[in-house]
């Protein structure tokens, strides 16, 4: 078993006590990393250190040393890697969130499929959010990961999204002059639902689609930010607790009642109408919004091929992938539900499109399914 190495702990006191006092005033993110590798800690030191919103207040070598350190420290967010030696990853969680409650926990990942099975099971457990975590041979110029590292310390730990004064709450309030378009008196019933959905999107994958899919046999398409192989493993997941066939989407795959589509990491997953029947496209184009897959694109072609009869919703999620899509699902007359910013673990997707007017409504998380039925039965206005 590695421990700290006492030069590890000199170091990150010193780097720590030189940071600007402004940074040392303000308030920031204060960090925890539970992690074996001294590759890791190293790495992961030098990155946050300096940071003017970030703060690594303790390291930890295992899990069980983790949680201990995670009670009295009580951090804002916690680095898990999944693999260490005491305790894992997986087994300290269930500890962690009883010790640190307010804590969001993200899980450091191998891309591999057992890596991917058990990032899964963590987020289902209670885990926040997951990173890819390279080869050790690859640390070393590991930029992309530093990068993401940073984005999610600062998305799940930074002040909150600000709620514009004008929110929307009926149909006719998304209507604007120069798009006529947008007016429907009377919804359509939808024949295809599409949901988008990131950071926080398998926890609320879970909670709304098992409750959805006992009343309801419509196609369900997903596109949840993930790479390849994680979106296996959380289609299966989902089969587990849906009623309808849960599986990725393949290529020329037919759209019919009583399947649930999930977009496979590394592609965008489109909705195209091909001799009469509307089917599934799958191709590796550019990222939209930094993703592929990307909800813009799923959310356009669902407008294109079902036009009025599509039932848009937008789940938690970092960024604003989504927000041009809901716009051309509600230029064609579709519907779209968003969940609320107090239950999303980060309401960036969803926030972006609230905050532009292109929400119907919005609910929060426990509430979706039982609107979004109430859609689907006409008895919604």
């Amino acid at each position: 078993m590695l421990r700290l190495a006492s030069s590890e702990v000199k170091s990150l006191k010193m780097a720590l006590a030189s940071s600007p006092p402004s940074a040392r005033n303000q308030r920031v993110i204060r960090v925890q990393l539970i992690d074996d590798s001294a590759v890791v800690r190293g790495l992961t030191r030098r990155w946050l250190t300096g940071l003017p919103d970030i703060e690594l207040v303790t390291v930890s070598t295992d899990g069980a040393k983790g949680v201990k350190d995670a009670g009295e420290i009580q951090p804002d967010i916690i680095l898990l890697d999944v693999e260490m030696p005491n305790m894992s990853g997986l087994d300290a969680l269930p500890h962690l969130r009883r010790v640190a409650p307010k804590a969001r926990i993200i899980m450091a990942s191998t891309l591999t499929h057992k890596g991917a099975r058990t990032t899964i099971q963590a987020l289902s457990r209670g885990a926040t959010d997951y990173i890819g975590k390279p080869e050790a041979g690859q640390l070393g110029g590991a930029d992309a990961y530093r990068d993401t590292l940073i984005e999610k310390i600062r998305a799940l730990g930074g002040p909150p999204v600000p709620v514009r004064p004008q929110p929307v709450q009926r149909p006719a309030a998304v209507v604007r002059p120069s798009a006529p378009t947008r007016r429907a008196a009377v919804f359509k019933r939808p024949d295809v639902i599409v949901v988008a959905s990131s950071t926080g999107g398998p926890q609320a994958l879970q909670t709304v689609l098992p409750e959805l899919t006992k009343k309801t046999d419509l196609p369900i398409l997903v596109v949840q930010h993930m790479p390849p192989t994680f979106t296996a493993i959380l289609a299966e997941h989902l089969d587990a607790v849906c009623r309808h066939k849960v599986a990725e989407g393949l290529d020329g795959e037919e759209v019919v009642n009583g399947r649930m589509y999930i977009a496979p990491g590394g592609y965008h997953m489109e909705i195209v109408e091909r001799h009469g029947r509307v089917t599934i496209g799958l191709n590796q184009k550019k990222p939209v919004n930094f993703c592929r897959p990307a909800a813009d694109v799923l959310f356009s072609t669902a407008a294109a091929a079902y036009g009025d009869r599509t039932l848009g919703l937008v789940l938690t999620g970092m960024g604003q992938d989504g927000c041009k899509g809901t716009k051309t699902l509600n230029d064609a007359g579709a519907r779209v539900l968003v969940q609320d910013q107090e239950t999303s673990v980060v309401w960036g997707m969803p926030g972006a499109v609230y905050n532009a007017g292109l929400a119907h409504s919005m609910h929060p998380l426990n509430n979706l399914a039982g609107e979004m039925l109430a859609v689907i039965d006409g008895v919604s206005k």
